[in-house]
């Protein structure tokens, strides 16, 4: 809700946390029973539809009060009421979701057409759409905390899959910082740590990536009570005997992830 740089975001945590659950499901009808549940879980107020219906109202003179929008009657048209729910009508390109999902599909299909530079690229402009962890600004009940994980996964699963083509073209040095800071942020993601291991690896710096199983057999040993798994024992035989076969071309299959 940002109308020519201007936020008219609702400060009211509940209003916020209503108005997120609504953006996530842009254009759809969010049941009545779904919005108490995100709100109060299991113990709503004795007021629970009147203090829905108030939020909701709240919502529609932030709306109201944004140029484009203009009047509360035309607030009533863009969050509307209907069918024992909610549905709040957004224009699909100025959802940063809606552009994170058409890019994520077309650079999923240049991947599997075998294009790994314009998987790389398109993969890259999904990824970068994030500027931080998702609604990082809400206190999330059930029903978004629910979406929220999904979207986390669905962000880290790209960001694989836009190493593995960089991997596949060759640029191992120049993404080192950003798997650097990937492989921090999730330890426990043996993928990559595989990763990182195999552009330390083809870098030149292979102390460092024999480092880096350590590392993380460390941590899955202590955190769970965990081996690495078979495929990054695998790599790092590879790595301690300098396996040809690391040594990929660009267009090789990344055997060892």
């Amino acid at each position: 809700m940002e109308d020519a740089g201007v936020s008219y975001l609702p400060t009211a945590p509940k209003q916020r946390q209503l108005l997120a659950l609504l953006l996530l499901n842009a254009n759809k009808f969010v049941p009545t029973e779904l919005c108490v549940k995100e709100l109060w879980d299991e113990n709503p107020p004795r007021t629970v539809i009147p203090t829905l219906q108030t939020y909701v109202l709240q919502l529609r003179r932030c709306l109201a009060r944004s140029p484009t929008v203009g009047s509360l009657s035309a607030a009533h048209d863009r969050l509307m009421t209907g069918n024992s729910g909610y549905r709040l009508m957004v224009v699909s390109d100025r959802l940063d979701l809606t552009e994170f999902e058409t890019l994520a599909r077309a650079g999923r299909a240049a991947q599997r057409s075998g294009d790994d530079r314009k998987a790389a690229d398109v993969l890259r402009g999904a990824v970068e759409i994030w500027r931080g962890p998702t609604l990082s600004d809400i206190d999330p009940g059930p029903c978004l905390r629910t979406q929220i994980n999904r979207l986390e996964e669905a962000r880290i699963s790209l960001t694989e899959q836009r190493f593995d083509a960089d991997l596949r073209l060759g640029y191992h040095q120049e993404i080192l910082s950003e798997l650097n800071a990937a492989a921090a942020e999730n330890p426990l993601n043996e993928r990559l740590q595989t990763q990182y291991m195999l552009a330390l690896y083809r870098s030149g710096r292979q102390a460092q990536a024999l480092d880096l199983f350590h590392q993380l057999r460390k941590t899955l040993t202590d955190e769970l009570g965990l081996e690495p798994s078979r495929p990054v024992r695998r790599l790092h035989e590879a790595i301690l005997t300098a396996d040809p076969s690391l040594d990929l071309e660009p267009s090789s299959p990344a055997v060892f992830l």
